[in-house]
C-alpha cells in the first residue's frame, strides 16, 4: 500500500477554524473520536481494543494529540458536539429515539463524522436509522478511486475485508450534506475486528491488522480536512 504526504497540521486547524461548535477543544482534551452508544440490544461497546488501538496509531505514526483512552457518548449527551468524529459497531439491532435521530442529524449537519462499521448483524437496522434521520439522502456506494481510501494509504480496491463472513465483497457507503461527506459505513468489512488487538482474533494475520489499521487512519484523516 503507497502512502503520499499530508500536512496535516493545516487540515487540523482548517477543521477545528471551521467548525467552532463541533471541535476538539470543547472535549477538553485536544483532538478526540468518542464511540457512539445505541439502543436496541446491538453490542455498541464490541471490539473494545479497537479504538484505543487506532487512537495509539494515530499518536504514534503521525504525532497527533488523541488521548490514550477512548470516550462513550450518546446521542443525547451533551457533550456530543464536542467530538468531531464518531464511531459505532457492532452485531445487533440499532434503535434512536426520535430525540436521538434528531441530535445526530443536527450534529452532523454542522460539521460532525460518523463513522459505522457493521461487524455483522447490524446492517439491516443501520440502513433503517439512516432512512429515518435522512430521507432524502440515500446511503450511495463510494466509488474506489474516493479520497477516503487514498488519503494516506491507497486502497484500490475499497475498505479490506478482513472476515469472510458471507463472502459478499468489502463495501463503503456514503452519506452526503450539501457536498460533504457526513457518513461512511463500512459493509462486509470487519475492520473494528481488525483493529483489535493481536490475539483477539487468533485468525486475523497481522497483514490484516495493519490494513485494518490503515484504512482506520484514512478515515480519521478524511474526516478532520473535510
Amino acid at each position: 500500500m503507497s502512502r503520499r504526504m499530508v500536512w496535516f497540521p493545516i487540515s487540523i486547524l482548517c477543521f477545528l477554524s471551521m467548525h467552532t461548535d463541533i471541535s476538539a477543544q470543547d472535549a477538553g482534551s485536544g483532538l478526540s473520536i468518542a464511540r457512539l452508544k445505541y439502543g436496541g440490544g446491538g453490542d455498541w461497546y464490541s471490539n473494545a481494543s479497537s479504538l484505543p488501538n487506532l487512537l495509539a496509531a494515530l499518536r504514534e505514526r503521525l504525532k497527533m494529540p488523541f488521548p490514550k483512552q477512548e470516550s462513550v457518548v450518546a446521542p443525547s449527551d451533551p457533550a456530543l458536539a464536542g467530538y468531531p468524529i464518531l464511531y459505532m459497531n457492532g452485531h445487533g439491532t440499532v434503535r434512536f429515539t426520535e430525540t436521538e435521530r434528531e441530535r445526530l442529524r443536527d450534529y452532523l449537519h454542522r460539521g460532525g463524522f460518523l463513522w459505522a462499521d457493521d461487524n455483522y448483524g447490524m446492517d439491516s437496522s443501520f440502513r433503517s436509522e439512516m432512512q429515518q434521520m435522512f430521507p432524502d439522502h440515500p446511503l450511495v456506494e463510494l466509488p474506489h478511486d474516493h479520497p477516503i481510501y487514498h488519503y494516506l494509504y491507497s486502497f484500490d480496491a475499497g475498505p479490506p475485508k478482513i472476515h469472510l463472513h458471507d463472502g459478499l465483497p468489502a463495501q463503503g457507503f456514503g452519506i452526503y450534506l450539501d457536498g460533504r461527506l457526513v457518513v461512511f459505513y463500512t459493509y462486509q468489512c470487519d475492520i473494528g475486528d481488525g483493529m483489535e488487538s493481536q490475539g483477539v482474533h487468533p485468525e486475523d494475520s497481522p497483514e490484516k491488522h495493519e490494513a485494518a489499521l490503515q484504512m482506520g487512519i484514512n478515515i480519521v484523516l478524511f474526516a478532520l480536512s473535510s
